[in-house]
C-alpha cells in the first residue's frame, strides 16, 4: 500500500513538514523582516543539502547533473523561490502564515492545469473529485459571509491575499518546471540546484533593493534566526525534497492538491500555540478537505 502510494505519501510529509516552516517563517519573518529571512533560511537550506549530499552521494554540489536539468530546474528555482517565495513571505506578514497557506489552496488547479498542457498528464475522475472536495473545503475557510448576510467577502486585506497568489503561482509553475527538469534525478540534489538558483536570483535583487543592511541586523537577532533556521530545516531541506518526490511518483495535480492541507494542519497550532479563534466554518472545511485527500488514497 505505500509502495503504491509513495508520492501520495510524499506529499502528505510535505504538508507536515511545511506546516512547521510556515509557522516559523511567520514568526521569523515578523522579527527580523520578510526579504531577510528568505534569504537566510535558502543559505541554510542549502548547507543542509550539501551536507547530505555529500554523506549520501559523495558530491558537495550536484555536478553530475546534465544541462537538460540544470536548465529546468534552475528556471523552477528562479520562479519559485526568487518570485514565489519573496511574495509569500510578505503576505506572511501582512495577512499571516494561516490565510497564507490557505490562499496558496490555489495551486492545486494551477498545476492540474499546467500538468495537462505542458506533461500531458491524464486525471481519473475520482483524481478529480478528491482535489475539488479538497480545494472546496479550504476554500470555505479562507472565505466569510458579509455582515449584511447576502454576500461573500474576503477575510483579509486584498494586498496581502494577492502576495499570496503570487506564492502560489511561483509554486505551481515551479513544481511543473521541476517535474519536466528532474526526470530519474535525485529529489534532493534537485532542490539543490532549484536553491542555488534562486539564492542568486535574490542575491541579485538585494543590490538594487538595498538589503544588505537590514540583513546583516537581522542576523544580530538569534531568536528571528533560530526560527529561520527551523524554517529552512523543514523547507528547503526536507519540505522541498520531499514535494518532489512527491511529484515524481505521483501526478503533479494530485501531489499538490494532497500538499494543500497545510491549512488544515496548521490550525491546531493556531489555536493552542498562536490562540487564534477558530471559527465552526473553518472546521467544516478542514473535513470537508481531508475527506478530499482520502478519495485521493483510495485510488
Amino acid at each position: 500500500m505505500f509502495q503504491s502510494n509513495i508520492g501520495e505519501w510524499a506529499a502528505f510529509i510535505t504538508a507536515v513538514f511545511w506546516t512547521i516552516t510556515a509557522l516559523a517563517f511567520q514568526t521569523a519573518s515578523r522579527r527580523i523582516g520578510d526579504f531577510p529571512v528568505n534569504w537566510i533560511r535558502l543559505v541554510l537550506g542549502l548547507f543542509f543539502l550539501s551536507i547530505f549530499t555529500w554523506t549520501r552521494y559523495h558530491l558537495l554540489f550536484p555536478i553530475n547533473a546534465s544541462a537538460h536539468t540544470w536548465i529546468w530546474l534552475s528556471l523552477s528555482g528562479l520562479i519559485g523561490f526568487t518570485f514565489g517565495d519573496l511574495c509569500l513571505f510578505r503576505a506572511f506578514v501582512l495577512i499571516g502564515a494561516r490565510i497564507s497557506m490557505l490562499v496558496m489552496a490555489l495551486v492545486p488547479p494551477m498545476t492540474t492545469l499546467l500538468g495537462w498542457i505542458i506533461m500531458g498528464e491524464v486525471l481519473t475522475p475520482m483524481d478529480l473529485t478528491g482535489m475539488f472536495l479538497t480545494v472546496t473545503g479550504i476554500s470555505l475557510v479562507v472565505m466569510q459571509r458579509h455582515p449584511d448576510g447576502k454576500r461573500i467577502q474576503l477575510s483579509h486585506p486584498l494586498k496581502g491575499l494577492l502576495f499570496a497568489l503570487g506564492g502560489a503561482a511561483g509554486q505551481s509553475i515551479g513544481l511543473i518546471l521541476s517535474k519536466y527538469g528532474m526526470g530519474s534525478y535525485s529529489a534532493f540534489q534537485a532542490t539543490q540546484i532549484r536553491i542555488i538558483a534562486g539564492l542568486l536570483g535574490l542575491t541579485l535583487l538585494y543590490f538594487p533593493l538595498r538589503q544588505w543592511r537590514p540583513t546583516f541586523l537581522g542576523l544580530r537577532d538569534k531568536k528571528g534566526v533560530a526560527f529561520a533556521g527551523v524554517g529552512a530545516f523543514f523547507g528547503p531541506f526536507l519540505g522541498v525534497s520531499f514535494s518532489l518526490i512527491a511529484v515524481k511518483y505521483a501526478l503533479a495535480g494530485v501531489a499538490s492538491t494532497i500538499m494543500a492541507l497545510v491549512p488544515v494542519f496548521i490550525i491546531p497550532p493556531a489555536i493552542f500555540i498562536f490562540k487564534e479563534r477558530v471559527t465552526l466554518i473553518e472546521i467544516v472545511g478542514a473535513v470537508i478537505a481531508v475527506g478530499g485527500v482520502a478519495l485521493l488514497f483510495l485510488q
